[in-house]
């Protein structure tokens, strides 16, 4: 089964019953969000009983809750052991992974950092320093790093990288990762040949390790390392090529969550899954989004 949805918000007064409900006009069977604005930290406390009350919404439309994704905020920086903004990563990310156990979600994606000048060797010692003390907790919530476009000085744009960081982590169980299709191509490997990506990956880090894929294509060209989404088949990577991830079978199993751009200042995402349900592209999308 195709386990599909996008990002979503996460507002204060309806919380994640208001994400559910979003993600579910999108025709979507999953989705991913924010528990609060992701470049600050403030954060409302979580109401229970609009958690009580998504869950069962969640069952009711058949949407399982191990599939449903939470984002780590922006401003995390793991791999920049500076002194007045290393710690603050640390316990901030421990509040997200918090708030993802009383919401009851299992997954949480996170950028891995940028060393920003400290090289990065010293990022990935600073990663898995700070992920080890944040994976402490007694919790059963799993960090998914993101590959990342490798713009400017970002930690984790090639399995390498990611590898290493994991081969550090002391409780394994917790860790895993979400490829980013943009993020690939723009660190320069071919979605069109996406077989031989998954092959790599798995001889790297092991397939047991993915947990989610965030489905974008590419204003750039593959390795232009620039980090910019498209909507699905107006990229670089084209729309074939994206089915071809969505519906690989070594990847039935895994969350997949669009992160496209806003049309018109209009979220494109129902007319985006149907595309992918119907494989068919739809080349009117930019000019009508509901």
């Amino acid at each position: 089964m195709l386990i599909i949805g996008s990002h979503v918000g996460y507002k204060k007064d309806k919380q994640m019953l208001g994400s559910l409900e979003e993600a579910l006009s999108y025709g979507a069977n999953t989705f991913m969000f924010y528990t609060g604005a992701p470049q600050n930290t403030i954060r409302y406390e979580i109401d229970k009983d609009k958690v009580i009350e998504a869950k069962e919404k969640m069952l009711e439309y058949n949407i399982d809750i191990n599939n449903v994704i939470v984002h780590a905020p922006y401003i995390i920086n793991l791999a920049n052991d500076d002194p007045s903004k290393y710690d603050f990563s640390i316990s901030f990310l421990k509040g997200e992974v918090e708030r993802c156990h009383e919401l009851g979600i299992k997954y949480m994606v996170l950028h891995p950092g940028s060393h920003v000048g400290l090289g990065i060797d010293k990022g990935i010692e600073n990663i898995i320093h700070a992920l080890n003390i944040v994976l402490e907790g007694d919790f059963d919530v799993t960090i998914l790093l993101e590959t990342m476009a490798g713009k400017g000085s970002e930690v984790g744009s090639n399995f390498q990288e990611l590898k290493r960081i994991i081969d550090g982590i002391e409780r394994k169980e917790l860790i895993g990762v979400c490829m980013d299709t943009c993020h690939l191509n723009d660190s320069g490997y071919d979605i069109s040949d996406f077989d031989s990506i998954l092959d790599e990956f798995d001889k790297i880090i092991g397939l047991k390790y993915l947990h989610c894929i965030h489905i974008n294509d590419s204003k750039n060209v593959r390795g232009a390392r620039k980090d910019r989404h498209e909507n699905i088949g107006y990229g670089t990577i084209g729309f074939e090529n994206l089915l071809k991830v969505l519906y690989h079978e070594k990847l039935s199993g895994i969350p997949k969550i669009l992160e496209t751009p806003y049309i018109l200042d209009k979220p494109p995402y129902k007319e985006e899954i149907e595309m992918i349900k119907s494989r068919k592209f739809n080349e009117k999308l930019k000019e009508n989004v509901d």
